[in-house]
């Protein structure tokens, strides 16, 4: 069996929070089909992604699909002198997971029973709240009481206010918060709190968006405020020297690794003891191949894994085939309590009842992108 072709399918989605998911399609000339996802936050960021999937897809035909450890390296080297993080990664993490359904496929087997089987029956979940219902107290009592009346044991927020000039949207950050919107956000969580009642699991994230000073005040002010079980990102991904400034100063686990690259860029959190948790996503980190050495990794520190998969539905499944075969597992994230939104861009709903993800036995993935929806919904890049 050989590569015939990399296909970037951007398509427009109301399920994405962006407006559109990034779909990789793996062709062979015996007819398997693979499909691997980046989603990316930004539009400008999905379109130079394809450009660079395109050329990719002309350096890999010809080659053998099972092999995928060797074309993970070789391509993971090709970037070297550029940068092997970033984009080049996040393309080789939607091709390796195509690969892996591609090898699935071929042989009549999910995943994770090419990992090594599994470890448990199904994957437990922790899900976000819809905050745009947020606009009044009986709107964010009733959202939260869905979450947990579907069954849900965990949900993250991010209780934030938007800082608006201070916080603009082309990327600018200054790692501050005002006092007010610091109530604000004490307010809210306490609140949520006291919706979800004790025996519920109460994450936050911070979205890497703040100076030390600041991260220290809200991550001590929201503790105080209610119970919460994990702050995630309270600085910008890029110094570890902040981030242990604020695992120093507070009392609450810390969760970081959604923007991080690679095995590489977990060893030195790991072995400063940065983190409580870690939280690599499949679709950036290097795929299926990548995501399960880091678990494994962690697995030696005794750090749990806990995904980032709050995007399209090939990132929630790729993670979870991984997850079903990692003893180190905590939850894996999906951006909503109701995944039906995920309907019409695959052949079958996915299963959380209850608050859990169940994997159907179904070759590779175990989903079929509609190819008829990508279709009509392609954007030209």
């Amino acid at each position: 069996m050989k590569i015939t072709g990399v296909r970037p399918w951007l398509i427009k989605s109301s399920a994405s929070y962006w407006g559109e998911f990034l779909f990789v399609e793996v062709t062979t000339d015996e007819g398997i089909t693979g499909w691997g996802e980046i989603t990316t936050t930004t539009k400008l960021a999905n379109r130079a992604l394809c450009a660079i999937l395109s050329r990719i897809g002309e350096v890999l035909e010809g080659q053998d699909p099972t092999h995928i450890e060797r074309i993970w390296q070789k391509l993971f080297r090709n970037f070297t002198y550029m940068g092997s993080r970033g984009a080049a990664v996040e393309c080789i993490s939607a091709i390796d997971i195509a690969l892996w359904d591609i090898y699935g496929k071929s042989l009549g087997k999910p995943i994770f029973e090419l990992l090594g089987g599994p470890v448990r029956d199904e994957i437990a979940l922790y899900t976000h709240p819809d905050q745009r219902k947020f606009t009044s107290k009986e709107g964010v009592i009733a959202e939260i009481q869905a979450i947990v009346g579907s069954g849900h044991t965990a949900l993250k927020f991010d209780p934030f206010p938007y800082q608006g000039s201070r916080e603009q949207r082309d990327g600018y950050l200054d790692g501050a918060m005002s006092r007010k919107d610091e109530r604000t956000a004490a307010e809210l969580t306490a609140l949520i709190r006291e919706t979800t009642g004790p025996d519920i699991e109460v994450l936050i994230d911070a979205h890497g968006r703040f100076d030390v000073p600041t991260a220290i005040r809200l991550c001590n002010t929201l503790e105080d405020a209610g119970q919460i079980d994990w702050f995630e990102e309270p600085v910008p991904p890029e110094s570890l020297n902040a981030l242990k400034q604020v695992r120093d100063k507070v009392n609450v686990a810390i969760s970081v690794g959604e923007r991080a690259h690679t095995r590489f860029d977990f060893v030195p959190i790991l072995e400063n003891k940065l983190t409580d948790y870690v939280m690599p996503d499949v679709t950036w980190t290097g795929g299926i191949t990548e995501l399960k050495k880091i678990a494994t990794l962690a697995e030696a520190y005794f750090i749990p894994i806990s995904p980032h998969d709050a995007a399209g539905p090939i990132n929630v499944v790729a993670g979870a085939q991984v997850m079903m075969t990692v003893p180190n597992f905590y939850k894996l994230e999906t951006s909503e309590w109701n995944l039906s939104k995920y309907d019409e861009l695959i052949d079958k709903p996915l299963d959380n009842s209850n608050g859990s993800l169940k994997l159907n036995r179904a070759p590779g993935l175990g989903i079929e992108m509609n190819r008829e929806f990508l279709a009509a919904n392609e954007i030209d890049y």
